[in-house]
């Protein structure tokens, strides 16, 4: 809006570049500028803007940290707001409700492109929040839990043994599901 200020009726502008397509809509209120043929704004960046406050985790952060060979097609994030789903024009866009404090642990603000920065979460975060927002999900031993790290996610034992097992240690007292959390640790400790 402040670039629009001149305007009396700022809102006809807002429609007639959306209309001649400069401009692309997110959700109602909230826009990205449409460069030459390109997006200005990197999807991650995107996602952290469109409902807030998030951060890119689950499936989503789990591609971005290689950490699955999953071709990821929707962008993921966490939320302490209710679980939400957006999908425009630069892609599908689900948000999911977490409590605090466990949804405040493990982020980290990471440049996507040339000073674009969005906030992501980390593997050993990105794992335990895919779990933990996976419905049905209840892991009951440490067979199970290696078979679902390694079957069902497809996760390289040499990458699952890098994971920082003491920080997800610290996360299980505030972390929904600490049962099947348990686990998860006690299968990368064994691997």
């Amino acid at each position: 809006m402040t670039i629009l200020k001149e305007y009396k009726r700022p809102n006809d502008k807002i429609n007639e570049w959306v209309k001649q397509d400069m401009l692309i809509t997110l959700k109602k209120g909230l826009y990205i500028w449409k460069g030459k043929g390109n997006l200005l704004a990197e999807p991650f960046i995107v996602a952290n803007a469109l409902y807030g406050p998030s951060y890119i985790s689950g499936e989503t952060a789990l591609a971005y940290h290689n950490l699955t060979p999953e071709r990821v097609f929707g962008y993921m994030s966490m939320t302490t707001r209710k679980t939400k789903i957006f999908n425009n024009r630069v892609g599908n866009f689900e948000f999911r409700h977490l409590p605090l404090p466990y949804y405040s642990f493990g982020t980290k603000q990471e440049e996507i492109t040339n000073n674009q920065f969005a906030i992501i979460a980390t593997g050993e975060k990105a794992l335990f929040d895919k779990i933990v927002t996976t419905p049905g999900i209840l892991i009951r031993s440490k067979d199970v839990a290696s078979s679902y790290l390694l079957e069902n996610l497809r996760i390289d034992k040499y990458l699952l043994k890098q994971l920082d097992i003491k920080t997800m240690k610290s996360w299980i007292a505030d972390a929904p599901k600490k049962e099947t959390l348990s686990f998860i640790i006690k299968a990368i400790q064994s691997l």
